[in-house]
């Protein structure tokens, strides 16, 4: 130690033009943030593009392959940019799991004003953004274990959308005119009435509301829908449902 400070040369930094290592200095930080950090960025770039493409494939390969609906299309892909983003960028300036839960929650629940997100949309809504906040703070994890997760997100909603064994029991609410069919004891009848109109297998059918003076009343009947089949009339029926009523 002794011979260090014997031997120091106080001139030598301005051999080497300390000058230089200050402006060098000045282009790695603007005002205290960094411009460049490579392990942050290709982490950033590396885990948005496996996030984007597990959601892109839910989205296009599983609901819109049924529903088309290209406006909750455009909805999830952006949710699913948003919410990785957020909760990714948030985390490298220390966020607590508490507010990364409450916002997943937050956005989790949301209804929007203008239409009622029907369940199967709300689902969905439900999956993108839990997989983009799982890829997002994920970040103690290994990249095998995110892949498994991931996997494990797409091959169930796979085996549920696409299995023969479940069946969907859909409904259907029908203005009928065959008044006189409705009354008690004619109920095959009017269930073979139902089916050859109808053209569907009916599981079983209820009376709403009848109209005597237009002669004609409300039955809601009951169907097994194939997988390959999406009712898009979920919130229609909802509304007449207000309406059903047994006298």
């Amino acid at each position: 130690m002794f011979f260090l400070q014997d031997t120091f040369n106080p001139d030598v930094p301005h051999q080497f033009d300390a000058s230089s290592y200050s402006e060098i200095g000045s282009m790695k930080d603007l005002f205290g943030i960094p411009l460049w950090q490579a392990d942050s960025f290709w982490q950033l770039l590396l885990r948005f593009t496996f996030n984007f493409i597990v959601c892109f494939v839910i989205i296009q390969f599983f609901y819109y392959k049924k529903s088309k609906r290209r406006d909750y299309y455009f909805t999830f892909l952006l949710f699913t940019v948003t919410i990785f983003l957020l909760v990714y960028l948030l985390d490298n300036v220390k966020m607590q799991i508490g507010f990364a839960l409450g916002l997943f929650a937050i956005f989790g629940m949301i209804r929007y004003r203008t239409e009622t997100v029907p369940i199967r949309e709300m689902t969905y809504l439900f999956i993108t953004i839990g997989i983009s906040v799982i890829n997002g703070l994920a970040l103690t994890v290994s990249y095998a274990e995110l892949v498994v997760t991931n996997f494990i997100f797409i091959a169930i909603i796979w085996t549920f959308e696409s299995s023969k064994l479940i069946k969907h029991r859909a409904t259907k609410i029908i203005l009928y005119d065959k008044i006189d069919l409705i009354k008690v004891g004619k109920e095959k009848e009017l269930l073979a009435d139902l089916e050859e109109r109808t053209g569907l297998e009916i599981i079983k059918f209820e009376i709403g509301n009848i109209d005597f003076l237009k002669d004609a009343a409300f039955i809601k009947i009951y169907y097994d829908q194939s997988a390959k089949e999406m009712s898009t009339m979920n919130e229609n029926q909802r509304l007449k449902d207000n309406n059903f009523q047994n006298d």
